[in-house]
């Protein structure tokens, strides 16, 4: 039978997974981004080392988890260690590469909120905190972001930034004394963006198949760049759709068919 054509979610998480290298270690986010490494994990990085913030390292899950705290990240994994020890020796020790995130909102210098949108004292909607993400995002060799694009979610201003990315742009990061990358990817269900080289602006580097300019404009809270010469996402290949939907099925499968 041949296979269903890739949606647009499936598209960004094999976009999102292809930036992975096999000897990167990873800080990996729950959610779309843990979708993204464990895919790389199962295709071209099998010797990618992935860690989340509950302490657990090179850990290889069956299925995706819910939540940090999911028993199938500590089954799986090589070992587990404090969270202090996580975030002092590995994080704010350097050893690092890849920070994989995703956020509620994030503006066109990549800074993210995931803390409240509207009014922070009186707010419309009170979001889940940051977490340890802050800190990854500061401390990892570079921050790679997934993200589906919508008004709500790309905005022209952040009513709060709960993760830092390059600030007001230009040299912002580097004047605070941050030494990391930053945010050197963002991925989307429509393109890829990566930060121009010196205002840090995100900036349009990709367009996945069957994308139009006009359809990303329309999804951005912002005028969005362009660069000079806007590549095309390679189409999904039958193996990593095949991959891909064979771990959401056991997700599924594990967490109950509406999971």
């Amino acid at each position: 039978m041949a296979q269903t054509p890739a949606t647009p979610s499936e598209i960004m998480t094999i976009a999102a997974a292809r930036a992975l290298r096999n000897d990167d270690v990873c800080f990996v986010g729950i959610g779309a981004p843990s979708a993204a490494c464990n895919l790389a994990r199962l295709t071209h990085a099998p010797g990618i080392t992935l860690i989340y913030e509950s302490g657990t390292i090179d850990t290889k899950p069956e299925v995706l988890p819910l939540s940090i705290g999911d028993g199938e990240l500590c089954d799986t994994a090589l070992t587990t260690v404090s969270v202090p020890e996580m975030f002092r020796y590995w994080l704010q020790g350097g050893r690092i590469t890849v920070g994989f995130l995703g956020g509620a909102q994030i503006d066109r210098f990549a800074n993210l909120n995931t803390t409240v949108v509207g009014d922070y004292h009186h707010p419309k909607v009170r979001l889940p905190g940051g977490g340890g993400a802050p800190e990854i995002a500061t401390n990892c060799g570079e921050i790679f972001i997934t993200m589906a694009m919508g008004k709500r979610a790309f905005v022209p201003e952040l009513p709060f930034i709960t993760s830092y990315g390059h600030g007001t742009g230009g040299t912002a990061r580097r004047d605070l004394g941050v030494t990391t990358k930053g945010p050197t990817r963002v991925i989307t269900d429509l393109c890829v963006f990566e930060p121009n080289p010196v205002t840090r602006e995100l900036t349009v580097t990709s367009l996945h198949p069957g994308v139009t300019a006009d359809q990303v404009r329309a999804a951005c809270g912002w005028p969005v760049m362009f660069a000079d010469s806007v590549g095309e996402t390679p189409p999904a290949t039958p193996q990593e759709l095949d991959v891909l939907r064979a771990l959401d099925e056991r997700t599924r499968r594990a967490h109950g068919a509406d999971a």
